[in-house]
């Protein structure tokens, strides 16, 4: 099968979207299928490297931190890719690489299968003074693109409830994005971790609360240092491993609340490739946000053996187990309370981890290309019995 995948993002961009294309790609090509990206470049310039277009295109962060629009004429590039012949188009966003991927779904006769990544009701602080109408232009949008496919992909069972909500027609199936456990599931270098910890000035005796994710007005992260403050100064530190257009707000409330390191250390951006490495300094791996579709830093979290304590959300349904591989809290003192039971028995920590490793089980890759591949089949074998004359 020929498979063209088109997204906004890719590398060397860092976020869960370019994160799930990258892996749903390598997945697909292992299990024996040709798979092309369309995108866009983080610059003027257009080329194609190593099976990737990368369209020219210029920042558009106003509308959305890291978003791009496409300036370049795409015409010779799209030709290119209908001569190639894709079996079909699996599209990760709605902007300017999506009107590339239907047209050239339409040009071909193909079904175009689409990603819902980003619940856009979220983030309507970054385009919209008002919450309300925000939220009314993210419906109609999420309309307007879901006509225009043959069916959608929703990472969890709270997008696709928030899809149906909207009033999208389309069918809509589940497929959590999957992620490469292994480097997760590796055991962990006791030397490099008390390398890290020694570089952060973490002391031994600290409980050690990890958040790895964007630094965004969305993640609430807020929350997460209030929660630390209130616990009073030392036995914990918030480690903040990421980056975003937040981090200055984000490190001027921490100074308002008397959180200095190493009560509350940012780490800023990490290495790809060191990522585990920081998930396993957390004892627990803390998350208040919301805004998720699906959330890949829970299973990486998991993945890693580090139990969790997250703000109740329904993405969560089924991933986290109640005192089996972590928590979800509901406000400050069901955080505290939560908090409390996982110090007052360390003796089921090796439980808790190894559970933790279990669940991720559910977001491997390779259970991610399967899901994939079995909606590409099904679609493009609907798609060619409507060519069918009766």
């Amino acid at each position: 099968m020929k498979i063209l995948m088109t997204s906004d993002w890719y590398s060397p961009a860092v976020n869960g979207v370019v994160t799930s294309v990258k892996n749903l790609k390598k997945e697909l090509e292992r299990r024996g299928h040709e798979v092309r990206v369309l995108t866009l470049s983080q610059n003027r310039h257009t080329y194609e490297r190593d099976g990737v277009t990368y369209l020219g295109s210029v920042a558009a962060g106003l509308i959305y931190p890291g978003a791009r629009l496409r300036t370049a004429l795409a015409g010779k590039w799209v030709r290119e890719l209908v001569a190639w012949g894709p079996d079909v188009v699996h599209s990760q966003c709605e902007f300017s690489t999506f009107f590339l991927a239907r047209r050239i779904a339409q040009e071909l006769g193909i079904p175009l299968v689409h990603t819902y990544h980003t619940v856009y009701e979220d983030y309507t602080h970054y385009f919209s003074p008002s919450v309300h109408f925000g939220k009314k232009a993210a419906a109609v949008f999420t309309r307007w693109a879901a006509s225009h496919t043959d069916c959608l992909i929703a990472p969890t069972g709270k997008v696709r409830m928030l899809l149906q909500s909207y009033g999208v027609e389309k069918p809509v199936f589940v497929v959590p994005s999957g992620i490469d456990l292994r480097p997760f599931q590796s055991e962990a270098d006791p030397l490099r971790s008390a390398v890290l910890r020694s570089s952060l000035d973490i002391p031994k005796d600290r409980t050690v609360l990890v958040c790895v994710g964007r630094l965004a007005e969305e993640k609430n992260i807020e929350e997460l240092l209030r929660f630390r403050a209130n616990l009073g100064p030392g036995r914990y530190t918030l480690l903040l491993v990421g980056d975003g257009p937040h981090r200055r707000e984000l490190e001027e409330t921490a100074a308002g609340l008397g959180l200095t390191a190493p009560d509350a250390i940012f780490a800023g951006m990490v290495p790809a490739d060191q990522v585990a490495d920081w998930y396993r300094l957390g004892d627990l791996f803390v998350s208040a946000s919301t805004s998720e579709t699906q959330g890949l830093t829970y299973a990486e979290a998991l993945a890693a053996g580090v139990p969790v304590l997250c703000r109740a959300d329904p993405c969560l349904a089924g991933v986290v187990r109640e005192g089996e591989n972590g928590w979800q809290y509901r406000d400050e003192a069901d955080f505290r309370k939560k908090l409390d039971a996982f110090l007052a028995a360390p003796h089921h920590r090796d439980r808790l981890s190894r559970q933790a490793r279990q669940s991720a089980e559910e977001f491997s890759a390779q259970l991610f290309g399967e899901r994939a591949e079995a909606i590409y089949l099904d679609r493009i074998e609907r798609c060619a019995a409507r060519r069918i004359p009766a």
